[in-house]
């Protein structure tokens, strides 16, 4: 009997029915996240949580998932579209991060663009196995994703939101490491200009390193 996962069981066999009992939270639903949101959701990926207070408005539909519905919140309308995810429309700070309870996840997603914010996050998962707390750099003004790198945030390089975030950590004296996905190529445009085949890339990278990360782990 053929269902929407069909083509997935040919590829990953037996270990597809490790994805349906993980859970992962994702905060950011825009250019990257929501790609990150829909690749995990496509592979079976059993309980996905994604945050984000934001709505969507026009600027958006260059490179967001679920722009058509313009001024509707961002995780509500991504939790029209994908059935079964948890929506929290919250904004993320230090009372967030202090309250939530994250220890429930297998996998955290930071696809934010708040510096201090990521680096809360950061610091709240510092004791989280290397590879489940996945961060996004900078993936604005890029062309190119082929230039697309994954490294801990130490190794990151050529980016300078990644440099500031590294500054940032740094400052607040984080001692551990995580994951990212950066792109060391040159900006293209001074303004915050952003094209989807890069964007959507740095998603869809994140969501790929959690499905092999827990094949990996089985």
């Amino acid at each position: 009997m053929e269902d929407r996962f069909t083509r997935t069981r040919f590829l990953f066999g037996d270990d597809f029915e490790l994805f349906a009992d993980k859970k992962v939270i994702i905060f950011g639903v825009g250019g990257v996240g929501g790609f990150a949101l829909d690749c995990l959701y496509r592979v079976g990926i059993g309980n996905i949580t994604i945050v984000d207070k934001d709505f969507f408005d026009i600027t958006n539909q260059n490179r967001q998932i679920g722009s058509h519905e313009i001024g509707g919140a961002k995780v509500h309308v991504l939790a029209e579209m994908y059935h079964g995810v948890i929506p929290l429309q919250e904004k993320v700070d230090e009372k967030f991060i202090e309250n939530h309870d994250f220890d429930q996840y297998d996998y955290v997603v930071d696809a934010i663009d708040d510096i201090p914010v990521k680096v809360l996050l950061a610091k709240r998962c510092e004791k989280m196995r290397y590879g489940t707390y996945i961060s996004s750099t900078g993936s604005a003004k890029k062309l190119n994703p082929l230039m697309i790198k994954v490294d801990n945030i130490w190794n990151s390089y050529g980016d300078r939101f990644g440099r500031k975030m590294r500054d940032e950590l740094k400052k607040s004296g984080f001692k551990g490491k995580f994951k990212v996905v950066f792109s060391p190529e040159e900006p293209k445009c001074k303004q915050l200009g952003s094209f989807s085949a890069v964007t959507a890339s740095f998603g869809l990278q994140i969501g790929s390193e959690i499905v092999r990360d827990i094949i990996t782990r089985r």
